[in-house]
């Protein structure tokens, strides 16, 4: 799968950092692992120093991202819940599929972001009901559409 250019990538750093887009760092690490060294030591602080490794595969790496995102979302762990979506928006970014960075922004964010989640899955064409059991099946699916979890009324804190 084809990512961005080195070039394209040390501008986004920047372009989040100016923009305060990304205040605690969560797409900046997506794309600093998508670096070459040289290209990351355009982006990294000296404080920073032993902290970069290039990751190779970004395809595998939004893979299982998805499966860790949607664990967050049947949890209802809000600010996980969030950051994932911020890397997943980044992982499509990086791998030039403008139409599913558009589609996620144009999606919803209740329910801990599952929409936008799914907007990630469905356009990829990737799983995103699989391998759960039918309650949390069930319950993303519900989530995706921008309900709660249970029909009865969620006791873990999701909400209209």
């Amino acid at each position: 799968m084809t990512i961005r250019s080195q070039e394209d990538i040390v501008t986004r750093v920047w372009a989040l950092r100016a923009n305060r887009w990304d205040i605690f760092g969560f797409r900046e690490e997506v794309l600093v692992e998508a670096l070459d060294l040289d290209h990351a030591r355009q982006v990294l602080t000296p404080r920073h120093p032993g902290e970069w490794t290039q990751r190779v595969d970004h395809e595998s790496y939004a893979r299982n991202y998805l499966r860790f995102a949607i664990g967050k979302i049947i949890d209802h762990r809000g600010n996980s819940a969030s950051r994932s979506v911020d890397k997943l928006g980044e992982l499509a970014w990086l791998l030039v599929r403008d139409d599913i960075v558009a589609a996620m922004d144009h999606a919803r964010y209740p329910m801990y972001g599952a929409p936008k989640v799914k907007a990630f899955a469905d356009r990829f064409d990737w799983p995103f009901l699989d391998g759960l059991d039918s309650d949390d099946e069930r319950a993303l699916a519900r989530m995706a559409d921008g309900q709660q979890c249970d029909p009865q009324g969620c006791e873990r804190g999701c909400a209209d």
